[in-house]
């Protein structure tokens, strides 16, 4: 066997390990040399979710369908927003294990990886918040890079299991991690099965499997993700700043909206471990008020506040 054979065959053993990997990310490891090398058999998947959206061409829509897409969109980006970022990543609540699981599914149907995965990466960053090892500085790697190339880059693509050993002990965690494309794919299959049946039940409704299948998926979760994505690029770029933080980090009110709280985010990296992230009540957070619903019924408990003393560190002269 020649040499060239030899790096054909090595050239489709990577390949269908890659593919694999849309399905199953437990061969992954932390892969380590250039740190922005991307590898877009991977993302092919997520290249392909913004080319369904022009399937809004064909299918039209609905007041329907928009209702769904807009629904999904709010709720999923509470499931990033109260769970993901500060439940997973920042504990700043306590709940029930089977709550936990709850989270952890509602999280995965928004279709930015698993629990563990997401936690990690979010942890990593405020260890490394705007230096050179921060996965999506801004200032460091530029902003197309901050917004949507990091999470492409080989490096960047398995969980760091070492930062979320308080995570990985839950094999139910490790399960959603693993298998990151099963929730998603149940809400496909879930959305166009009840598509279907409104358009044989519902007629008047004026929608189908297709056409819930672009608007509440494709539409919805492209939405949602570049929203979630702004944290990373504008919030670290565009805004004001109370807080003298060692980073870049920005409130942006328009950013708060978008993203139901995250806007504030330099209050965020003045004290992470907060559940409310608008420190004061002109500051509108929906997340906390989400959060403090969930805690009203017994869903969560224990609330992480803003301590006292840290209302007023580390003010930045004349700040709002």
């Amino acid at each position: 066997m020649n040499t060239n054979t030899l790096k054909d065959d090595s050239v489709m053993a990577r390949a269908w390990r890659v593919l694999g990997t849309w399905f199953d990310n437990g061969a992954l490891g932390l892969e380590a040399g250039d740190t922005k090398r991307i590898d877009w058999l991977r993302v092919l998947p997520f290249l392909a979710l913004h080319l369904a959206c022009l399937g809004v061409l064909w299918v039209g829509w609905s007041w329907t369908a928009l209702s769904v897409a807009l629904a999904l969109y709010a709720l999923r980006m509470l499931a990033i927003t109260g769970f993901s970022h500060r439940y997973f990543s920042h504990k700043a609540f306590r709940t029930s294990r089977a709550m936990q699981f709850l989270f952890a599914l509602l999280g995965a149907s928004a279709t930015q990886r698993g629990p563990l995965w997401w936690a990690s990466q979010h942890r990593y960053h405020h260890a490394h918040a705007d230096d050179e090892q921060d996965p999506h500085s801004p200032h460091r790697h530029g902003f197309l890079w901050s917004h949507t190339g990091w999470f492409m880059a080989r490096a960047n693509f398995a969980t760091r299991l070492a930062v979320v050993p308080d995570l990985a002990k839950f094999p139910e965690l490790r399960f959603l991690d693993r298998f990151d494309t099963l929730v998603p794919l149940l809400l496909t299959l879930s959305l166009y099965g009840v598509g279907e049946l409104l358009a044989h039940r519902a007629p008047a409704l004026g929608t189908n499997g297709w056409q819930l299948l672009v608007w509440g998926f494709a539409i919805s979760t492209v939405a949602l993700s570049h929203a979630t994505f702004t944290v990373n690029s504008l919030a670290h770029t565009f805004g004001w700043r109370c807080y003298a933080t060692r980073d870049h980090s920005r409130n942006n009110l328009w950013l708060a909206l978008l993203t139901f709280g995250e806007g504030w985010h330099n209050h965020h990296h003045h004290f992470p471990g907060s559940a409310r992230q608008g420190f004061y009540w002109w500051k509108i957070d929906l997340t906390y008020y989400f959060l403090t619903l969930l805690a009203a019924l017994g869903l969560i408990w224990d609330l992480r506040p803003l301590p006292a003393g840290m209302r007023e560190a580390r003010r930045e002269a004349g700040a709002a």
